[in-house]
């Protein structure tokens, strides 16, 4: 089963139209943009990891209950410089490249010396985000690429470096109700003191004419220092609520030094993350409007987290949810030799797994300085997070578990940084049977789930009705491939209120499989 994520993908760069088997509704007007690494190898070179892979972009376009796809490389600095060699010459996180031996010593000498503070590759694999009304293929790195949504062509690199103090930056962003857009990075080297930083790009960012970048508007909301300067905390994505930033300082830390000195020491940037499990995790509030911080320091047990599901604001409360890990095994379970393994092989060597666990934290706003010790002050009826102030004065969070086994989380975005019910997401059970989508109720604490024999579903994205009301009163897609040469790659779509199938569209066409992505409704 493995085998089919790291198999390199192929282009479709014209539209081919699927064979639709059910009814789409017809309100459903618009562009499913997928990004996930899609080429492992070039010539005789390959990567060691699956989320080295080079960007492979897909479009899923819905018009009249009609679906056309198409697929293109993303035509990054990386792609062209590793084609136009016939092999890879540009690192990634868990590849490391070294000079060719048949370079002469001046060559090879200035490729040692340039790595000395590395300059991260442009291949964004990750995710799809918009700044204003242009779009990018982005990943965590100072580089992004814009891409035209319509053609997937590859418009134009751009550098976060030239507008704002950051070396890295995420692929998950949030997006506020006027159209801003959120995001946040880290300032490592070359920025002064190191700090993570938070930014908003303004909905009306981009030039008509387009000869301005869409970061020549972005305005800094504040920064946080590292609690550890030389180990700042590794972060996938971040919280956001309509008054409140939520950052989790994990302990999954990136080694400052072991990065500047991976090049020399013959090993990958990705081990240069290291998990202390003996350490805290310091959640931080920070005030969107104002830009400050919470003053409490509010702290948990060590945690690894990659992804938020949603956060809000309840009675004075925070209320944030995440997918959480006990350790970074998870990491570990994508290198490609690993994943290559045939089924029965690849669960017995992860049986020590830690499942993902989705958890609700709870952080009172407001504590007060003669709050009593050891108990607990969060007063939500419909929770059992706590929080108390312990007997040396910190804060100490214990989260309430809402359910296990689920990544790569999605909402009805129209609640987000809102109290919600509902969250959808990849069913993850690493036995033999089949992959699923789950929606999960909160309120009644239960799932319910789609799956097909040897079918193996991407990130469900909700798509929401016109005017609708209820928070579920719309459609899940999901693109999905399977092993089986005799079910084709298709697009799925789901009644969101029943998880129950109202379509699918079937490809005879290559459609690998993908990480994240985002939905652009038809103009009007």
């Amino acid at each position: 089963m493995q085998s089919i994520f790291a198999m390199n993908g192929s282009e479709t760069p014209e539209p081919v139209k699927a064979e639709v088997k059910g009814t789409i509704p017809a309100w459903l007007q618009g562009t499913l943009l997928r990004n996930g690494p899609g080429l492992f190898s070039v010539g005789d070179s390959a990567y060691n990891h699956w989320f080295d892979g080079m960007s492979l972009i897909h479009s899923f376009t819905f018009n009249n209950g009609e679906v056309y796809y198409r697929s293109k490389f993303l035509k990054s600095e990386t792609y062209k410089r590793n084609i136009k060699a016939n092999r890879i010459i540009v690192s990634e996180f868990g590849t490391m490249i070294y000079p060719d031996p048949c370079k002469n010593i001046f060559s090879r000498a200035f490729t040692h010396l340039c790595n000395t503070i590395p300059d991260f590759t442009d291949n964004n694999l990750i995710n799809i985000i918009r700044y204003g009304q242009d779009y990018y293929a982005s990943s965590e790195v100072n580089y992004m690429n814009q891409i035209d949504p319509v053609t997937l062509d590859t418009v134009a690199r751009v550098n976060y470096r030239n507008h704002i103090a950051l070396n890295l930056a995420t692929a998950h962003p949030h997006y506020d109700d006027e159209g801003n857009t959120y995001n946040m990075g880290t300032a490592i080297m070359g920025f002064g003191r190191p700090k993570y930083v938070i930014f908003k790009v303004p909905a009306n960012a981009s030039d008509r004419e387009r000869k301005k970048p869409v970061l020549q508007k972005v305005e800094q909301v504040c920064s946080i220092p590292f609690r550890s300067t030389l180990f700042p905390s590794y972060f996938h994505s971040f919280g956001m609520t309509e008054n409140y930033i939520i950052f989790v300082e994990q302990p999954f830390k990136l080694d400052i030094l072991k990065l500047a000195t991976a090049y020399f020491r013959g090993v990958n940037w990705g081990s240069c993350l290291k998990f202390d499990e003996d350490d805290t995790t310091l959640f931080h509030l920070i005030n969107r409007k104002t830009g400050k911080a919470v003053s409490t320091r509010y702290y948990g047990d060590a945690l690894v987290v990659f992804h938020h599901i949603n956060a809000y604001e309840d009675q004075g409360h925070v209320v944030f949810d995440l997918i959480c890990y006990k350790d970074t095994n998870l990491y570990e379970m994508f290198y490609i030799e690993n994943m290559r393994q045939d089924t029965s092989q690849f669960i017995e060597s992860n049986k020590n797994f830690s499942p993902p666990l989705c958890k609700r934290f709870v952080l009172p706003v407001n504590i007060d300085k003669d709050a009593p010790k050891e108990t607990n002050l969060v007063t939500l009826k419909d929770t059992t997070a706590r929080v108390v102030v312990q007997t040396d004065g910190s804060v100490y969070c214990q989260p309430d578990t809402l359910f296990e086994g689920l990544e790569l989380p999605g909402i009805n975005y129209k609640f987000n940084g809102k109290k919600y019910r509902f969250f959808y997401g990849s069913r993850v059970e690493w036995s033999p049977h089949p992959n699923k989508i789950a929606k999960f109720d909160i309120v009644t604490r239960k799932h319910v789930e789609w799956q097909a024999d040897n079918c193996y579903p991407s990130e469900p994205v909700f798509v929401a009705s016109p005017g609708a009301v209820e928070e579920d009163d719309g459609v899940i897609l999901s693109s999905v491939i399977s092993p089986d040469p005799t079910i084709s790659p298709f697009m799925l779509v789901l009644n969101a209120k029943t998880m129950e199938e109202v379509a699918r569209a079937s490809l005879n066409v290559s459609v690998h499989m993908d990480l994240h992505g985002l939905f652009i409704p038809a103009s009007v």
